[in-house]
């Protein structure tokens, strides 16, 4: 029943994320593109620090309005500042469920944090799909052999230390 209500919930904070808008800045000077496409067309250029509007995302890409102009810029380049005021106190939830929420330090392993909204909607078991993920696996004496053939080489590195938690 428990994990009936979170899925309720997590449903109810996704539906939701797309009535508040956010708001960013730009981190790195940035050409506006007409496309979602590093060869796409500059159409302006955004200067550190300038404020943006985020219309939606496309994979790697935002789409933003700003007084130069409204296009594509490279989500990288972006610091998003959150959820618009006016969104009241589902702000906070927005922000956890979006892994922005405390210090806006967001866990990821790449620069791409994943799935937006609609393709979670539309996600649907596909065993064929999986079972070709699967194949892509490889022992450790193929991936050895791979590594000798490319010649990579062994680097050792410490793990990240873990977070410090504090008390709230």
């Amino acid at each position: 029943m428990n994990l009936i209500r979170l899925g309720a919930a997590l449903f109810a904070l996704l539906a939701m994320s797309a009535l508040a808008a956010e708001t960013g800045s730009v981190i790195r000077a940035h050409g506006i593109k007409a496309e979602p496409f590093r060869d796409a067309k500059t159409i302006a250029t955004l200067s550190v620090g300038d404020k943006v509007e985020i219309v939606k995302k496309d994979g790697g890409w935002l789409q933003i309005k700003s007084p130069k102009g409204k296009g594509w810029v490279h989500m990288l380049n972006v610091r998003k500042e959150g959820v618009r005021k006016d969104a009241g106190d589902m702000g906070g939830l927005l922000g956890l469920a979006s892994g922005r929420a405390g210090t806006g330090k967001v866990v990821a392993t790449t620069g791409i944090r994943g799935l937006d909204e609609v393709e979670l909607k539309s996600a649907k078991y596909n065993e064929t799909e999986l079972n070709l993920v699967e194949s892509y696996a490889v022992n450790r004496a193929d991936a050895q052999l791979f590594a000798i053939r490319g010649q990579l080489v062994t680097r050792k590195f410490d793990y990240l230390p873990s977070p410090e938690v504090s008390p709230e």
